[in-house]
């Protein structure tokens, strides 16, 4: 196994894309927020707004924001010209909302860093945004569900 950012003098670099064909690319991460249900409720009963506004068109807004800023953010990430950033937040359960990101492009490389970095950003907008109601709000998972086009498809646990 090699690592892709690692060139044969052991020096970090950017992948070379140079060569691939551009392809359209797809990638949906999903990140989860913990409330417990107490705060949960009392959010919900709230309809999901605080002081500082709509919690969840602010935390779309941010992530969408993130995903287009992702080459700026991670030092080897291709800038992108995104065709297409979709964010959905809705309950999992009485406790827990999940936020879940796709992202398009038409490139010589995926879009995962910017579904994860979109969903991961709307989770910390949504913390700040809640966390006068608790300081026990867990973000609890980011993760790849999805990937397609390029060389590698990747279906994670729908």
């Amino acid at each position: 196994m090699e690592f892709s950012h690692i060139d044969k003098e052991q020096k970090p670099t950017m992948v070379d894309v140079s060569e691939k064909t551009a392809s359209m690319r797809t990638a949906v991460a999903e990140s989860i927020v913990y409330f417990g249900k107490d705060v949960f409720d009392q959010l919900a009963a709230a309809g999901w707004s605080t002081k500082k506004g709509p919690i969840f068109d602010t935390a779309i807004i941010a992530g969408t924001m993130a995903a287009k800023k992702t080459s700026s953010l991670i030092p080897f990430c291709h800038p992108l010209n995104l065709k297409s950033v979709k964010i959905k937040i809705k309950s999992i359960d009485e406790a827990r909302l999940g936020i879940v990101c796709t992202v398009k492009v038409t490139e010589q490389t995926g879009v995962e860093m910017e579904a994860l970095t979109a969903t991961s950003v709307a989770a910390l907008t949504i913390y700040d945004m809640c966390k006068s109601f608790s300081k026990d709000i867990i973000i609890e998972s980011t993760r790849l569900i999805k990937k397609t086009g390029g060389k590698t498809i990747f279906r994670g646990n729908e």
